[in-house]
């Protein structure tokens, strides 16, 4: 299968895996969206606290089941093209019911999104922007790499005016374009004996509803 590389490894104790979808490149202007969906989905980890406390209702599931020991969103950009998706790393077997938990997330969000979600999604996702600024050299970087992708260094004022015009009707809309019934890449190492094959994942990028 083109669309995926499993490498079985039974010395490495615990599975790691990542399910990609193709995203948005870094002037697409559904960009934003899909940091805003990165952050709703959230990520986990089993040594950090609040697990079961958190606002990702996939972090929810994974720390209230124990179904990993950790799961992180991503949403990676480039110039013409991105990837978007879950990486997690878990016991051989908690497979099944992990990348049923990821998949049907991440599905969700072309069918069933609130406001109140979104609206916590934006407020972290621009916490963590002004986190990652918090000297000089963190604040070159970033006006290097925006010179690089955007010509110019986009204010804050305005990269928060994007991020709030995210509502839920628009992370509905972007789901729709780049999740719903699309292709999407698998990469798995170690004991992933268990994990589901490439059609299983390919299946739940769309709900079945009569």
């Amino acid at each position: 299968m083109k669309n995926q590389v499993r490498i079985i490894d039974d010395d490495i104790p615990l599975a790691q895996f990542a399910v990609a979808f193709n995203g948005a490149s870094w002037t697409d202007p559904d960009s934003i969206a899909l940091m805003v969906m990165q952050s709703m989905l959230g990520s986990w980890n089993k040594s950090a606290g609040g697990g079961k406390h958190m606002g990702s209702e996939l972090a929810q599931r994974v720390g209230i089941n124990e179904i990993a020991e950790s799961m992180m969103a991503f949403n990676t950009n480039y110039k013409d093209t991105g990837l978007f998706g879950v990486y997690a790393v878990a016991k051989p077997d908690c497979l099944d019911d992990l990348a049923y938990a990821i998949m049907y997330e991440i599905s969700k969000l072309s069918y069933r999104v609130s406001e109140a979600d979104v609206t916590r999604a934006r407020n972290q996702l621009k916490s963590s922007l002004l986190l990652h600024i918090d000297g000089t050299s963190p604040i070159a970087e970033d006006i290097g790499r925006q010179l690089l992708t955007y010509g110019r260094r986009i204010p804050f004022a305005e990269l928060f005016a994007r991020i709030d015009a995210v509502d839920a009707s628009t992370v509905k809309r972007v789901a729709n374009r780049f999740i719903f019934d699309q292709d999407l890449a698998i990469a798995a190492m170690g004991p992933i004996q268990s994990l589901p094959d490439y059609n299983w994942f390919r299946r739940r990028t769309y709900w079945l509803r009569y």
